[in-house]
Order: C-alpha cells, then structure tokens, then sequence
C-alpha cells in the first residue's frame, strides 16, 4: 500500500469524523434533541481521530503510530456505542454516567421542578432515529467498521 493510500484512508476518517461532529450538532442545536450523557461521550472518539490526523499531516513521522491510535481510538468508541445500545435495550441498567438519580427528599415545589428541569437525558430514552435505528446503533456499527479499517492499514503498512 502505497503512501498517497494511506493518505487518503486519513483524510477520509478525518472528513468523516468532522461529518459526525457536525452531524450530532445539527441533531442537537437545530433539531432540538438534546443528547445524553453517553451520546456525548461518543463524540470523543471523533474527535480525537480529528486532532491525531491534523497531528499526523504536520509530523509525518507518527503516520503508521497514528492507524494504531486511531483503531485504539475506535475500538473504545464500538465499546461504549455498544454499552449505550445494551442501555437502550434494556439489557444493562442505566449506571452513574447517565445521571438520572433525583433527590427524592426535597419537599419544596420549586425546588422540585428545578431538579426536574435540570435532569439529564436518559440514555435508555431514544429521541432521534435514522431509519428506524438509533444514533448508538449507528455510532456502534460505524465505530466497528472505522475499527476493522484502521486495523488493517496498520497491520499492513509499509514504510516509504
């Protein structure tokens, strides 16, 4: 596999990350569905696939070091996509990332509807759906298949 390959499969992941970035912005600020607290977390991994590559196309050096971080990267994002769909599907119960815990001792009514309006999202609670499938469901498809690919391009690379 030559460079300008691997180049390529870079600046692909990297206009895909900014995609989703941008799409779960869209999701969130002009759809007006607001995210959980595990919807959040699985935006890092883009994220950070966003700085390596920018990382990368300053030092090259760090180009084979860059597909292992990045499958790193991925992997851990397929774990919680997969965390938050086993949620979503009421396989695993909701845990302390998920912040729905109320204090049920307050007696005052304002005070009440201040927590209520404070509450987090739930992460069992899916308010958006692209083609019938929840945004964790792709998250976790998309992060498996960004996995298996940056894999393999390290496994395989090549030095110049």
């Amino acid at each position: 596999m030559s460079w300008l390959k691997y180049k390529l499969a870079l600046n692909l992941i990297l206009i895909f990350s900014i995609f989703s970035i941008l799409f779960a912005f869209y999701v969130e600020y002009i759809l007006g569905h607001k995210p959980c607290n595990l919807c959040l977390l699985q935006r890092l991994p883009y994220i950070l696939a966003i700085i390596i590559i920018i990382l990368v196309t300053i030092f090259k050096n760090l180009q084979k070091l860059s597909f292992l971080l990045l499958s790193l990267i991925f992997f851990s994002g397929t774990l919680l996509s997969l965390y938050h769909l086993g949620i979503e599907l009421e396989f695993i119960s909701e845990s302390f990332v998920c912040g729905g815990n109320i204090d049920t001792s307050i007696t005052d009514k304002i005070e009440i509807l201040k927590q209520l309006k404070n509450k987090p999202i739930s992460c069992k609670d899916v308010t958006f759906k692209i083609l019938g499938f929840s945004l964790a469901t792709i998250n976790a498809f998309i992060s498996i298949i960004l996995t298996f690919i940056t894999i393999t391009i390290f496994i395989k690379y090549e030095k110049k």
